[in-house]
């Protein structure tokens, strides 16, 4: 929460800067930008919501907890981030497609400050983001900091078509807000498919499969491991395993070796949220005892 808030007011006081830029230096280039910034601001209150919703404990209702509201909060956030792309890029298109180009007004030197201000501001944002949401395992955090990152790259197209378009070359002003398009384009379509994969059960890496097999097997009075599902929840791993013991043991001993299986994969993989052990019977080697 307290990143969120600090960039919606990073975001808010960019905006205005951006474009009172935008329309006193007559570039279309740093209004797209501008607009861009102004959705962030949205966005990060979409995220807040999310985080705040998906923070909450289990209830009746929602017995395995609500991590995947950060998965719809980053679904809501890409989408807002698609359709403001869609809308600078049209406008774009339109002033690429009038041919009149002599009569383009060329940017004045603000919007080139303009522009500057906002890569290195955007930048920083990036990147407090980014660190924080690595900090807390968040999706929605860390998609807004993608979204920073990806107006920190605009603000690079909008420098060079601003730039362009003060040595004599008006028409790159809207072709600058073509690329501000294409950029945030690809970034909604990144957080939704990230989105996406969180909310379908994906299952986790094989990486991180292999060192649960590995965890589960090293554990005393394990055979084998028969079956390994894992799926990703929100920001969280459930996991689903059957061990193989020793058939001949006690039900009391069996479900100490299940234990020491369960207990020693939520110790090494934190991000385990809840994992069920299946022990099935199989026959120890010979003269091999596993009662400890």
């Amino acid at each position: 929460m307290r990143v969120s808030t600090v960039s919606i007011i990073a975001n808010a006081v960019l905006t205005a800067f951006k474009l009172l830029a935008g329309i006193i230096a007559h570039s279309g280039a740093m209004i797209s930008d501008a607009i861009h910034s102004a959705s962030d601001v949205f966005s990060t209150v979409v995220v807040m919501i999310g985080v705040r919703i998906s923070g909450k404990a289990s209830d009746k209702d929602h017995p395995y907890g609500h991590e995947r509201m950060e998965c719809v909060a980053a679904i809501v956030l890409a989408t807002i981030l698609a359709a403001t792309g869609l809308g600078i890029g049209y406008t774009a298109v339109l002033k690429i497609a009038g041919g009149d180009y002599e009569s383009l007004e060329v940017p004045g030197v603000l919007a080139l400050i303009a522009a500057i201000v906002s890569i290195v501001v955007k930048e920083a944002m990036y990147q407090y983001t980014r660190v924080n949401a690595k900090r807390i395992d968040s999706g929605a955090l860390m998609a807004d900091a993608w979204h920073h990152r990806s107006d920190a790259l605009s603000s690079v197209g909008a420098l060079i078509g601003i730039g362009g378009a003060r040595m004599g070359f008006p028409i790159l002003d809207p072709i600058a807000s073509l690329v501000i398009c294409f950029f945030i384009e690809k970034a909604a379509y990144e957080i939704f498919m990230d989105a996406v994969d969180k909310m379908v059960d994906k299952a986790c890496d094989e990486e991180t499969e292999g060192a649960l097999r590995d965890c589960a097997a090293a554990q005393e009075g394990v055979l084998g491991v028969d079956l390994l599902h894992t799926r990703v929840f929100g920001n969280k791993v459930y996991v689903d395993i059957e061990i193989r013991a020793d058939g001949n043991e006690t039900l009391y001993r069996a479900h100490e070796t299940a234990e020491r299986v369960h207990d020693a994969i939520e110790k090494e993989f934190p991000k385990v949220k809840h994992i069920m052990v299946h022990v099935n019977p199989g026959e120890a080697p010979h003269g091999l005892r596993l009662d400890g």
